[in-house]
């Protein structure tokens, strides 16, 4: 593979603190690497210095001379007086880029549903992000580096940026890096990690599912398996373990060295006692909704956002909401905490019910802006308990990845990510019994991601829990329900891929807004080409499953064998016929475990 660029002995220091310490790492043809670690330990600066936005202290950045390199930063750097059109081609008639195949199929990816001729500074956060990749993806760049590109998108444009980049060059062409919290994204794309941490970085093969258990293993291996930092890991390998097939069963993950390292961890939730703890606390009656309507605007502008909907919360219910941007999820959160009052129809609330909310602002921190850390937890209460553990206001900020030094910090000195965090603490040591989270994801990186998931796993209550990371839903909600801008609320029983087959269905249909309301020409293909694409997936589908248990019968097959082996060790004309058996087997799963991948590909 050639190499497309790279860093030699790159040192980056901010006042007193060393941030990179003489890293060395190259990009070749072909890579597409995952950036994590914590925030701020240097991935967006790492990201910079490749790019050749930032100098380093010492050390230098070299690139191939024809080389070319898109870069999206995490603000806000479009023009806010341009025009969508403007911002996105510049110049360029319609004709000139409409005739392009690849930019009619990142405009309708990304912002079919963006009006055309609105100026930038109308549009919103998740808008202007679609707008930025947009402009990014339309290039011909020969390296995309791409800072955070998830925040404020939606589940839908998450999943198009995923299956964009995954065809957007051969295998060996093209290269990309991302920074990203969300896990679903890092594993979809990604064939290899880098990890920033401690000044250095670490490169491990594959995406997060495969990098949380080889850095498991990197620490098991350096003695430090009963740390806190390993136990969060195990844990997260438990809930790798025994989620869903299509991200266990990949052979490169090779799932039976993390069910030997986490043997010992139990299930990331007990339900049964959870809903017993609950009940309890909240009696029978949490919240409902009862056919209520909630509308918005008046005259020509009036908007149906909720259109006779009924929902019910258990005692102890886990429950993830999706939906498109503007659908109406956080209003539903609204209505469900008692803020707002539905339009028709009725809300009920339970005697006991005490409500919590995390917005997606962190002004409810304005008031103790001038206080440490500590103290803030301090105020509510001393001591808590946390999955049946006695924790004092110390180790549960510290669980929440606040070291002793961090503790003591001014709450007006604290990153975006940090006060998220602290935010959500906040709310947990106020007891509540139904727990309502709003985009809780943002600004935290994929360690913090875990630690408050972890939390969670423990917390006796009722929890909502809006977002668009698919891992976050899958690990921390039993049941999901979509909002697909039609009025209406939907279970989700095969969970957030069955969201998107039904936004693919409806927009193929015609019976909600997409692409093809927007003032460009949609790609060609339409409806056909959609329900193609959704039969080749459902075959696949079916493939999976059905491999799925020829691999399961091999695996039963091969210990069999081990077993007689174990049992005739004397006997080696035997040996030699059962391990000739083995071999025979082994052969058999690895062809299968190919036909999985293959599979697994057209599945996406």
């Amino acid at each position: 593979m050639a190499h497309l660029l790279g860093g030699e002995n790159l040192t980056v220091q901010f006042a007193t603190r060393t941030v990179l310490d003489g890293v060395t790492l190259g990009l070749e043809e072909g890579d597409r690497i995952g950036i994590v670690g914590r925030n701020g330990d240097g991935k967006s600066t790492l990201m910079r210095l490749l790019a050749q936005r930032q100098t380093p202290d010492s050390g230098r950045v070299t690139k191939r001379r024809d080389v070319q390199v898109g870069y999206l930063d995490q603000s806000d750097v479009l023009d806010a007086d341009l025009t969508v059109g403007a911002a996105i081609v510049g110049d360029a008639a319609d004709h000139e880029w409409a005739s392009n195949p690849k930019i009619r199929e990142v405009m309708s990816g990304l912002v079919g549903e963006v009006d055309w001729h609105a100026n930038v500074h109308e549009l919103s956060g998740g808008q202007k992000r679609r707008v930025a990749l947009a402009k990014l993806l339309i290039g011909d760049d020969d390296v995309i580096m791409l800072d955070e590109p998830t925040n404020h998108l939606d589940v839908e444009g998450v999943a198009w940026l995923a299956r964009h980049l995954k065809s957007r060059w051969r295998a060996n062409e093209g290269a990309f890096l991302v920074v990203t919290h969300d896990r679903w994204f890092l594993d979809e794309v990604c064939t290899n990690t880098w990890e920033v941490h401690d000044a250095i970085v670490d490169p491990f093969d594959g995406g997060y599912a495969a990098y949380v258990l080889a850095r498991a293993e990197r620490d098991r291996m350096a003695s430090v398996v009963e740390s806190k930092r390993v136990q969060l890991v195990k844990k997260e390998l438990a809930w790798l373990r025994r989620g869903a097939p299509a991200r266990t069963a990949k052979p490169k993950f090779r799932i039976e060295a993390a069910n030997e390292l986490i043997a010992d961890v139990p299930e990331p939730r007990d339900t049964l006692s959870l809903n017993k703890m609950a009940t309890a606390r909240l009696g029978k009656d949490v919240l409902d909704l009862e056919n209520i309507t909630y509308t918005v605007g008046s005259g020509d502008a009036e908007r149906t956002l909720f259109d006779n909907v009924t929902l019910r919360l258990a005692p102890g219910e886990r429950l993830g909401l999706v939906g498109v941007n503007g659908a109406g999820k956080t209003t539903l959160l609204h209505l469900l905490n008692g803020q707002i009052a539905p339009t028709s129809g009725k809300f009920k609330r339970g005697k006991t019910v005490q409500t919590a909310i995390l917005s997606q602002e962190v002004t409810e921190l304005n008031d103790v802006l001038n206080l440490r850390v500590l103290e803030v937890i301090e105020r509510e209460k001393r001591s808590f308990e946390v999955g049946g553990r006695e924790l004092t206001a110390g180790q549960l900020v510290e669980q929440l990845g606040f070291t002793k030094e961090k503790q003591w910090t001014m709450v007006k000195d604290l990153s975006g990510g940090e006060r998220r965090r602290l935010q959500l603490l906040r709310l947990l040591v106020g007891e509540p019994n139904v727990l309502m989270l709003d985009e809780p994801t943002n600004d935290l990186d994929t360690d913090t991601l875990a630690a408050v998931e972890d939390v969670l796993d423990g917390w006796p209550g009722t929890l909502v829990v809006v977002s668009h990371d698919r891992y976050l839903l899958e690990r921390a909600t039993d049941r999901q329900m979509a909002l697909l801008g039609d009025g209406k609320l939907r279970d989700l029983p095969g969970g957030v891929d069955q969201y998107l087959q039904l936004r693919e269905e409806a927009l193929a249909s015609g019976s909600v807004a997409g692409p093809a309301s927007a003032s460009y020409a949609a790609p060609s293909g339409g409806s056909g080409t959609s329900s193609a694409n959704a039969a080749k997936q459902r075959d696949a589908r079916k493939d999976l499953n059905r491999i799925e248990r020829q691999l399961g019968k091999l695996v039963s097959a091969e210990e069999k064998i081990r077993q007689q082996m174990a049992v005739n060790v004397g006997d080696y004309e035997l040996l030699a016929d059962l391990n000739k058996k083995l071999a025979e087997v082994g052969t058999e799963k690895d062809a299968l475990e190919l036909d999985w991948l293959a599979a697994a590909e057209l599945a996406d």
